[in-house]
């Protein structure tokens, strides 16, 4: 069973992930943040996961203390759900256009935390959500994951569209890389 339960409070926030990655693309999103609710939903139908995240947090401070435990704990459950890793596919890749966008996204479960984020349309806001904020939430979700990812804008206008360009070839990429494909580690070292 590839699934996990983490919860994460602190001072600030308090998080609480139930993710299975042989999931429907079933999910449960109240983060507190609309938007976020809707891009993780779009990561779940695409990338075949079932995920329930309730989070709350000091939003009327900021929003970067909840994105970013969001990031990590999403980051812990997918970690914790992967096991051994045996037998996945291990990378994956997707590009998928959103109207005037299209990202580019590739993952690499590879034990390895590392963010290659190429998001020229960094600045701006969705309502009142600092766009700058996903970078963070990635890099929390990869170093907690201990997975490599690339995303990589190659060009959009609308913000709205960018992101929800991003979110969705992550889900794809993700579902194509934890794919069960056989029973050995995908690795000459033997270990992820």
């Amino acid at each position: 069973m590839r699934k996990a339960k983490i919860k994460r409070q602190t001072s600030e926030t308090d998080v609480e992930v139930s993710l299975n990655l042989d999931g429907k693309g079933k999910s449960s999103i109240d983060t507190s943040i609309p938007f976020v609710d809707h891009m993780l939903d779009l990561m779940c139908y695409h990338g075949g996961i079932d995920l329930n995240i309730k989070a709350t947090g000091d939003i009327e401070v900021d929003y970067h203390h909840l994105m970013e435990d969001i990031g990590i704990t999403l980051g812990q459950a997918l970690n914790s759900a992967l096991g051994d890793r045996a037998g996945i596919r291990r990378y994956g890749f997707s590009k998928v256009p959103m109207d005037e966008s299209l990202s580019e996204v590739v993952v690499d479960i590879s034990g390895r935390a590392y963010l290659v984020y190429n998001v020229k349309k960094k600045a701006g806001h969705l309502k009142d959500l600092p766009v700058s904020l996903f970078e963070d939430f990635f890099r929390a979700l990869t170093n907690h994951s201990m997975i490599t990812l690339h995303i990589n804008l190659h060009y959009g206008r609308d913000l709205h569209h960018i992101y929800e360009s991003i979110f969705k070839a992550f889900g794809r990429a993700l579902k194509e890389a934890v794919t069960v494909e056989g029973k050995r580690v995908p690795s000459t070292k033997g270990k992820l």
